[in-house]
């Protein structure tokens, strides 16, 4: 889901796998490369474009694994944004003091993982007592201005829980249309928040641009 969503936000994402058939569990409009092999080998980082990299996400099953991966990318080709999976608290701790941000199996891991990569902000306001779903302010291209919030809803998979306008609160249906003042805040289970953010802070997939 990690690789899908940063794919579908517009960035440009190579995956690496030791099972080939992993990559069977990427969307069939994933648009990233595919490279077969260890996270943490030097040559297979370097088929994966890792010189160029902005981001790098260690997710594999094994902590050991994530954390040689991460290191490397971090300490051997000087990635800004490096994060792994830990499923060992006590570790994760241990990596969190030498400035690698780790995230644990959690229901909002993707958003968590989403948002060290590609922003450096909280992504929900608000989470239910179970952490499945969140509550988002979004910030929204100036596009979206004069569209009803379904078309919104349709693009980002949430559903606009209530807007402010003109300092009072709103509760909008479909056809409500956005205007330029208005404060949008956006409910999407968790995992879809922070593509959510990014897909708001774009035009409309619709729109024409010259």
């Amino acid at each position: 889901m990690l690789s899908d969503s940063l794919s579908r936000i517009g960035h440009d994402v190579a995956v690496i796998d030791r099972d080939s058939t992993a990559f069977h569990r990427l969307s069939p409009d994933f648009s990233g490369e595919r490279i077969v092999g260890m996270g943490f080998d030097r040559d297979v980082l370097l088929r994966a474009g890792i010189e160029e990299a902005g981001a790098f996400a260690a997710v594999s099953s094994g902590d050991n694994s994530n954390i040689i991966s991460a290191r490397v990318a971090r300490e051997t080709f000087g990635v800004p944004r490096v994060v792994a999976r830990i499923y060992d608290a006590k570790r994760a701790a241990v990596y969190e003091r030498l400035g690698i941000p780790t995230v644990a199996t959690v229901p909002w891991t993707t958003d968590r993982l989403l948002n060290i990569l590609v922003q450096e902000t909280e992504t929900a306001l608000w989470r239910d007592p179970t952490g499945n779903v969140g509550v988002t302010e979004l910030s929204l291209h100036e596009q979206w201005v004069g569209r009803p919030v379904a078309d919104l809803e349709a693009a980002t998979g949430g559903r606009v829980a209530f807007m402010i306008r003109f300092g009072s609160g709103l509760l909008p249906d479909g056809r409500t249309v956005i205007q330029a003042s208005d404060q949008v805040y956006l409910a999407a289970v968790s995992g879809r928040i922070a593509e959510a953010l990014a897909i708001a802070a774009l035009p409309p997939a619709d729109s024409e641009e010259g």
